[in-house]
């Protein structure tokens, strides 16, 4: 069986689809990632997120997998929209890693206090035996309001 470059098994399925159909499925799964955040859907979240992953933001702090998934259990931000901006979504692969990158808009009450913000990211996702999962993230910091993008 072909192994992924850390080494792993990758499953004979998983190593025959073309690049397309690959993107295709990353395009989908980040998308549902992004509504999993939404609606505070822990479970999803945890069945997309590899063990190991983490975000990195734009001002530097981190968040793991751990992170994510607590903060949805919490309910610790309301989102209104926690979104991609639609047509501003692409997606690289290359043997086993794909890379998605977005405009995300962001509206809803952390704490009380509301917001509305834009942001680029990029989620990197691994073909593992179990699928395709995100491993590993960057955010922008908040787009200015002059700046649309």
């Amino acid at each position: 069986m072909p192994t992924d470059p850390t080494g792993a098994t990758v499953s004979g399925a998983a190593a025959q689809s073309s690049p397309e159909d690959d993107r295709r499925t990353v395009a989908a799964l980040d998308v549902e990632f992004q509504a999993a955040v939404k609606h505070h859907d822990a479970a999803t979240i945890d069945r997309i997120q590899h063990p190991d992953m983490i975000l990195v933001l734009g001002d530097g702090r981190i968040h793991t997998k751990a992170d994510h998934l607590a903060a949805a259990r919490d309910r610790t931000i309301e989102y209104e929209i926690q979104d991609e901006e639609p047509g501003t979504q692409t997606v690289r692969v290359l043997g086993d890693t794909a890379v998605v990158t977005a405009l995300l808009r962001l509206k809803g009450t952390q704490s009380g206090v509301a917001f509305d913000r834009r942001l680029w990211f990029s989620d990197t996702y691994v073909r593992t035996t179990e699928g395709w999962r995100y491993f590993f993230g960057q955010a922008s910091l908040m787009l200015p309001e002059d700046n649309p993008a």
